[in-house]
């Protein structure tokens, strides 16, 4: 399959939705919210913010660029532009990120079947199915064996009808829900006694834990997170666009409305915890929440319930939204072993989706099988180490290995464009050197 025939976005604001739906996902709407309510609230928005702006954007252009400048898979993309000497370190690194791809899939499924379970929920509440809403809301490995599937399918379902028919058309129709769905909650939890609290807590920094290494090493794991960095979904999504398209403007669009979307999150989340609080719920202990990221299917929907029914209605939409964002994120998640089997092994779209689908529904019943065990070690290994390993790898290749040299530099030379050389310098020299010191701090 040559570059020209291969299924593409049709146009730019299609690529920022879909690449924009790949990073806005579970991380943001969930995970940056209970990240920033445990780690400080103004102090982790402020280290995330720095962090996103010196580390994940950098990150997020290095790995669109790469997969703009060669069209291809990211397994093929990375293995060319390491060259001849490298080709062979290049090709295993795409592998990596091939299975990373896999891991975040293996979790992100169940966790997205979750939600889906508890909007169903308020939707069996409302037509008083009561023993069906509790069944739904309540934590099982039952529900877990058949919800997780069922999001797989749905995932599968996108994905086998193509780049432009499949993931753009379903990119530009979910995330407008996603935005409107969004705002709509926040409007509604911002009315309710005991939200401003919640508002001053995530907007105002304690700056005493702005240099807490935990802290830092937090944001970093969520930037990266949500930005969908080091899997390869983002160079994948850049080879579906014309080659020297401005990376740059595509880019800061994608982080930008990452960013927001985390940030607007964050008004929703934090303020409805203690807006549940203030109704007499108890969700702090010793500063920290209680069940962490679980708190949500615990305290939200038994805030919502004490509503009536504008809250059902409320806890539905809720849910809905955050099934919306699970399913736009692992849309870019499946596309990464879609797109390696189909150019690189010559296999059918429609047999790849099925095949990496089934494999996403192995792993993930493995996790449900030995949740305690492997639900949080592998989230870990992969935010707070695959992926950012594989940042390093997209600086290095950008920087040091593309054409024996730095490829940005010498495009920038040719062009006369300082900037483009400024960006250049601070991919080969500052990025890599930032994300080592990093990993010491991880290891010490």
């Amino acid at each position: 399959m040559t570059a020209t025939s291969r299924d593409s976005f049709k146009s730019r604001l299609g690529f920022v939705l879909a690449a924009a739906g790949a990073a806005i996902g579970l991380g943001n709407i969930w995970g940056f919210p209970t990240q920033a309510a445990n780690n400080g609230g103004g102090a982790f928005l402020l280290v995330y913010l720095i962090v996103t702006i010196i580390l994940a954007l950098p990150a997020l252009y290095a790995e669109i660029y790469i997969g703009n400048q060669f069209q291809r898979n990211p397994v093929e993309s990375l293995k060319q532009a390491c060259g001849e000497k490298f080709a062979k370190t290049g090709k295993n690194a795409g592998l990596i990120g091939l299975v990373g791809a896999l891991m975040m899939l293996s979790f992100y499924t169940i966790v997205a079947g979750w939600m889906l379970a508890h909007s169903l929920s308020a939707l069996a509440l409302l037509f008083n199915a009561t023993e069906l809403s509790e069944w739904l809301a309540s934590s099982s490995t039952l529900r877990n064996v058949i919800f997780t599937p069922i999001f797989i399918l749905l995932t599968a379902g996108i994905i086998h009808q193509g780049v432009h028919g499949g993931i753009e058309r379903w990119s530009t129709r979910l995330m407008p829900i996603l935005l409107i769905m969004l705002i709509g909650l926040i409007i509604f939890i911002l009315q309710q006694e005991g939200a401003l609290e919640g508002v001053k807590l995530y907007l105002v920094p304690d700056f005493s834990q702005v240099t807490n290494p935990k802290l830092i090493i937090s944001a970093m794991g969520q930037a990266f997170f949500s930005l969908a960095i080091g899997v390869g979904s983002m160079m994948v999504y850049g080879s579906y666009i014309k080659k020297d398209q401005q990376i740059g403007k595509l880019v800061v669009s994608i982080a930008v409305l990452d960013t927001l979307i985390a940030f607007v999150a964050g008004l929703l989340i934090i303020p409805a915890l203690f807006v549940a609080q203030h109704a007499g719920q108890q969700v702090f202990a010793d500063g920290k929440l209680i069940g962490e990221g679980q708190l949500i299917f615990q305290i939200l929907p038994e805030l919502f319930s004490s509503m009536g029914t504008i809250g059902i209605v409320v806890s539905f939409a809720f849910f809905a939204l955050l099934s919306i964002a699970a399913l736009t994120s692992t849309i870019s998640s499946t596309e990464v072993p879609v797109a390696y089997f189909v150019e690189a092994k010559n296999v059918s779209r429609q047999k790849a989706t099925w095949l990496m689908s089934s494999a996403v529904f192995i792993a993930s019943m493995v996790l449900i099988a030995y949740f305690e065990v492997l639900f949080g070690l592998v989230i870990q290994v992969l935010t707070t180490i695959l992926q950012p390993l594989m940042s390093l790898f997209y600086f290095i290749v950008v920087g040091w290995l593309w054409k024996k040299g730095n490829k940005l530099t010498d495009i920038a030379t040719l062009k006369q464009d300082n900037s483009l050389k400024l960006l250049g310098f601070y991919l080969r020299y500052i990025c890599p050197v930032l994300l080592v010191i990093v990993f010491i701090n991880i290891a010490f």
